[in-house]
């Protein structure tokens, strides 16, 4: 086989990025017609959105053989979708793809880095395990109607421009004291700059002790139909159950209000508090994966830990 070429991913290879992620997940999970993998949501324009810098593409004898986006929230790192052609697998591309992948974070100061797969695939496990990441707890994405209740609603659509900046600072300093160097203000431009959902904010306006970044619907990573919560925090302390609980319900009344069907939004169940909480409003699991480590290292995963995120 031709040496596999890894460069940046450019924006004239967004479909055919997005036309081999959904042949790839569609072909593994055995769909009828992959393409129709993840509907009409779009996981790959939104994470290149997000960070053109940090998307990969492979390329084989001049052609896109596969692609995969890093996502760097600070001191916090994951990558994903990795796909390749289904009929180039087991060629080594994949691994190629990797190697080109950890670089970036060492580069960007991630220093806790991770990843979501299939918990039931030792295929996967065994790659990613060959550079360095461990599998430790699973990943619930759960799924639920937004409920009839009503709460008073902040989001970011409705923050002053001029007043944005601060609360990218807020936002900025809640997270870090989640876990030190956390920072996901690049996700929140991305979703507010380029229409993708908003932001759900809880507590005062000018210093928020929760947020919620939300994709809305089709073209966003949530798709038709439903609200995604790809990042969700509180501060934590006393009294953070509680607040857990108003971001939860805030999600739910920002759901509804856009006429959305669903919420959705996955936790780590070494995060037993956060776990527990959204069992509690009855949500569904839709989908069990496996998050895994690099190091072997826990960074936020841990009992008291009152956050959403699922890696995908």
């Amino acid at each position: 086989m031709t040496a596999v070429a890894i460069r940046p991913l450019l924006e004239t290879d967004l479909a055919a990025a997005d036309r081999i992620f959904r042949q790839a997940f569609g072909t593994f999970v055995g769909l009828p017609d992959p393409l129709e993998f993840a509907g009409d949501s779009n996981w790959v324009r939104s994470r290149w959105l997000a960070d053109p810098s940090t998307a990969l593409a492979a390329k084989l004898d001049g052609e896109l053989v596969g692609s995969n986006f890093v996502t760097c929230w600070g001191s916090v790192g994951s990558f994903g979708p990795l796909s390749v052609r289904p009929d180039l697998w087991d060629r080594g591309i994949a691994r190629v793809l990797l190697e080109a992948t950890t670089p970036i974070f060492d580069r960007a100061g991630v220093t806790h880095a991770g990843l979501f797969t299939f918990a039931d695939s030792l295929k996967h496990l065994v790659l990613y395990q060959r550079f360095g990441f461990w599998p430790r707890f699973q990943t619930v994405v759960f799924a639920g109607p937004p409920g009839e209740s009503a709460h008073e609603l902040l989001c970011w659509s409705a923050v002053a421009h001029d007043d944005r900046s601060a609360l990218l600072a807020a936002a900025q300093r809640l997270t870090g004291a989640v876990h030190p160097g956390l920072d996901v203000t690049r996700e929140i431009r991305n979703v507010v700059e380029h229409g993708l959902g908003d932001v759900v904010l809880t507590g005062a306006p000018d210093a928020p002790d929760g947020l919620a970044i939300c994709h809305c619907g089709p073209g966003s990573e949530a798709g038709s139909g439903a609200c995604f919560v790809k990042f969700g925090a509180v501060r934590p302390g006393a009294g953070g159950e509680e607040r857990f609980g108003r971001l939860l319900d805030a999600c739910a009344d920002l759901t509804r209000r856009l006429g959305l069907e669903r919420i959705v939004a996955g936790v780590n169940t070494a995060r037993r508090a956060a776990y527990r909480a959204v069992l509690a409003r009855g949500w569904r699991a839709q989908l069990i994966g496996i998050a895994m480590h690099r190091h072997d290292d826990p960074a936020y995963n841990h009992a008291g830990a009152l956050v959403l995120d699922d890696w995908r």
